[in-house]
C-alpha cells in the first residue's frame, strides 16, 4: 500500500510539467521525438519554430514563407518605441538580457499587437464567408467592428509608409506559393477584399502594411492570431539585440527618449509661490 501511494505521488510529481515539446535523458535529447544530433545541420532555425510550435517539421516551401514573413520585422528603427526602449535600457546600466526584456515588454496591443489583430479580423471574415463572397463577408466584419467602436482597421495604412515597402514583395511571395499549391490563398484575397472595402469606406487607398500581409502570411500557414504575435516578437527580437549591442558599445550613459537640448512642453500652472503657511 505505502508503495502505491509512493508511485503515485513520483507519478504525480512527474506529469506536473507533462510536455510533448521535448524529452530529455542524460545524454538524450529529442524535440518532437527528433534526435537533436539529427536535427542540427539539418533542419533551418524556421523549421525549428514550426516544428516546436505546430509538432511537425514543415515542407521546405512552408519553411521559406515563414522565414521570408519573419525577415522584414526585424526592425524598424530607432524611433520605433520597442527599439528605443532596448537603446535606452543599455544606457541606463541594463545588460542585453534585461533591455532585451524591456523592449518586449511593451510590444502590446498598441505597439506589436496590429499583426495578431489582424489575422483575427481575416479568421472572422473567413468563417463569415463561407459561401466563398469575400466582398460581402468583409462589409459585414467590418461593419461589426465599426459599431464595436474599432475605428482604426489593423494591418491597413502606415503613420511613416505611404506606401510600405515591405508589403509587395511578401505578396509576391504568397502568389508563388499559390501558384505552386504551397498554401489556398483564400486568406491573400480576404486581405486584398479588405483593402478595397477600406477605399471605398474612406474614399482613398489605404494600403496593406507589414502587418496586414504577416497577418495574410501567418493565416495562410495555418497559425493561430495568438502566435502570429509571437513569431512577431521573435523577428522583432533580432533587431532589439542589434540596437541594444549598438547602445552598449556607444558607451552613452542616461539616454532619455530627446536630446537635452530638446525640451519637452509643459502644459501646468505658471511659475508661483507656495502661499503661507496657514493656522490651523
Amino acid at each position: 500500500m505505502e508503495l502505491n501511494l509512493e508511485a503515485d505521488r513520483l507519478q504525480k510529481a512527474s506529469d506536473w510539467w507533462s510536455t510533448s515539446i521535448i524529452d530529455i535523458h542524460p545524454g538524450k535529447i529529442a524535440i518532437r521525438g527528433y534526435p537533436v544530433e539529427q536535427l542540427i545541420g539539418r533542419a533551418r532555425f524556421p523549421d525549428m519554430i514550426w516544428l516546436m510550435l505546430r509538432g511537425e517539421l514543415p515542407s521546405r516551401a512552408q519553411s521559406d514563407l515563414l522565414e521570408a514573413a519573419l525577415v522584414p520585422g526585424v526592425d524598424h528603427g530607432p524611433h520605433a518605441p520597442s527599439i528605443a526602449i532596448s537603446r535606452m535600457a543599455v544606457s541606463c546600466g541594463l545588460p542585453v538580457n534585461g533591455a532585451m526584456a524591456s523592449a518586449i515588454n511593451v510590444l502590446d496591443d498598441v505597439h506589436g499587437g496590429a499583426g495578431q489583430q489582424c489575422m483575427q479580423l481575416y479568421l472572422d471574415i473567413a468563417s463569415e464567408s463561407l459561401d466563398g463572397d469575400f466582398a460581402r463577408a468583409t462589409e459585414a466584419v467590418l461593419a461589426r467592428w465599426r459599431a464595436a467602436g474599432i475605428k482604426i482597421i489593423p494591418g491597413f495604412g502606415h503613420r511613416f509608409h505611404p506606401v510600405d515597402p515591405r508589403t509587395a514583395p511578401l505578396f509576391g511571395l504568397v502568389e508563388r506559393a499559390v501558384a505552386d499549391g504551397v498554401v489556398s490563398g483564400r486568406f491573400a484575397a480576404i486581405g486584398r477584399a479588405v483593402e478595397t472595402a477600406l477605399a471605398v469606406a474612406k474614399g482613398r487607398h489605404i494600403p496593406m502594411n507589414i502587418d496586414g500581409i504577416t497577418a495574410v502570411i501567418f493565416c495562410e500557414l495555418g497559425f493561430e492570431p495568438e502566435l502570429g504575435r509571437g513569431l512577431f516578437i521573435l523577428s522583432r527580437s533580432v533587431g532589439i539585440l542589434a540596437h541594444a549591442w549598438e547602445q552598449k558599445q556607444q558607451g552613452a550613459r542616461i539616454k532619455g527618449p530627446m536630446p537635452k537640448e530638446i525640451p519637452y512642453t509643459y502644459t501646468g500652472p505658471a511659475r508661483r509661490e507656495l502661499p503661507p503657511a496657514r493656522e490651523a
